[in-house]
């Protein structure tokens, strides 16, 4: 098999401009979630924006993607590198200014056009990125709810590993801030009042956040050749569906083990072998209820156990690529990043609050999106 590798990352959230700033925040336990009103009839909600106002798609992706190939040290053109670039909203938000705008409720001057629809498909996020980088490779668009990320890293691996390319560029783009997005979350009754807790006793719910993660991958023999600088490795992935209801998660998680046991399966690895695991940790009383039965199922108490949505909030597609990114910087630097937010553990487990040194051979990321979408990668 194919060893792939990652090479570089390229990442911006609402802890920080790029990766290394981001890192270094949430190891100070500093949180990117603040008060805001970014649409006066909705109130004042806890938002994880990157700046005063609602990020812009196009711009995001952009400026991860220049981050990632900067970092590995690799510039355009790249043209036999493979594209999966996914999203769970994409470019809704463009849509909703465009309703608005039809019925006459948006007098902004810049105002979109019908006529550049084309542009704005759920797709075109991926397609950007492939002009972006001079490509002619294949270009994929995932969308699998919160799994998103986990999805579009799993699905570029493959493309290595069974040898249809030696590089791809992958990882997941969200700019959620969106009137309609919060309103729905708000009818669900899912959105927190005043910041994000994963796992505490007392957590109210999520916040949305904005945010992207984008990485290199490359195979081994690649990486290799050109001296390329390594993160670690892709090891394995589980993706699972629970097929069980459109927004709640198989109470049972039979689905979601059955991801985590696929790819300790095709990781080569046990459970015991496991020495950090980065929480989906939505801070919902359901979610957090039904992983932390899951990690107790197959996991022993002493393994470590973050999420870092306390700090991030809850960037939906581009989650799972937000925590593939810091899990990454947690094996290079053998460092645990802390649950900010988390003050009374309602379930036992080793929760990390406070960042400290630990020996980290190989990591789980996990991601469980609504639709019962279930996605775990191991990294080493």
């Amino acid at each position: 098999m194919v060893k792939v590798v990652v090479t570089g990352i390229g990442l911006v959230s609402a802890l920080g401009q790029d990766l290394q700033d981001s890192w270094q925040n949430l190891l100070a336990g500093k949180t990117g979630i603040k008060l805001h009103q970014p649409f006066l009839e909705l109130g004042t909600i806890p938002l994880g924006l990157i700046g005063s106002l609602p990020s812009d798609l196009n711009t995001l992706i952009k400026t991860v993607v220049v981050s990632a190939l900067d970092d590995a040290k690799l510039v355009s053109p790249l043209s036999d590198c493979a594209v999966v670039i996914g999203s769970s909203r994409s470019y809704q938000g463009y849509w909703e200014i465009l309703a608005r705008q039809m019925y006459g409720r948006d007098n902004r001057q810049n105002c979109l056009k019908l006529a550049d629809w084309l542009d704005v498909l759920p797709q075109m996020s991926a397609i950007a990125v492939a002009r972006q980088i001079s490509t002619e490779g294949a270009v994929l668009s995932p969308m699998a709810a919160c799994s998103t990320g986990i999805w579009a890293i799993a699905q570029a691996a493959l493309l290595i590993q069974t040898g249809q390319y030696q590089r791809a560029i992958a990882g997941a783009v969200e700019a959620p801030i969106t009137p309609l997005t919060i309103s729905g979350f708000q009818q669900m009754g899912a959105l927190a009042k005043t910041g994000a807790y994963p796992f505490d006793l007392h957590r109210e719910g999520l916040v949305l956040g904005e945010g992207a993660a984008v990485f290199v991958l490359e195979s081994a023999t690649l990486a290799h050749q050109r001296q390329a600088k390594i993160y670690g490795e892709i090891l394995g992935f589980g993706l699972t569906n629970d097929a069980y209801h459109g927004n709640k998660s198989d109470p049972q998680g039979k689905s979601a083990i059955a991801a985590i046991n696929q790819c300790l399966e095709r990781s080569n690895l046990t459970p015991k072998d496991i020495d950090y695991i980065h929480a989906h940790g939505t801070a919902t009383q359901l979610n957090d209820q039904i992983e932390s039965m899951i990690i107790q199922h197959i996991f022993s108490k002493n393994v470590a156990i973050s999420s870092t949505k306390g700090s991030t909030g809850h960037t939906l597609g581009a989650s799972a690529a937000l925590g593939v990114a810091f899990s990454l910087m947690a094996l290079q630097n053998q460092i645990l990043p802390p649950c900010v937010g988390l003050q009374q553990p309602e379930f036992e487990g080793d929760f990390i609050t406070v960042a400290r040194e630990n020996n980290l051979k190989h990591v789980l990321c996990l991601s469980f999106g609504f639709g019962g979408q279930n996605a775990a990668i191991a990294l080493g």
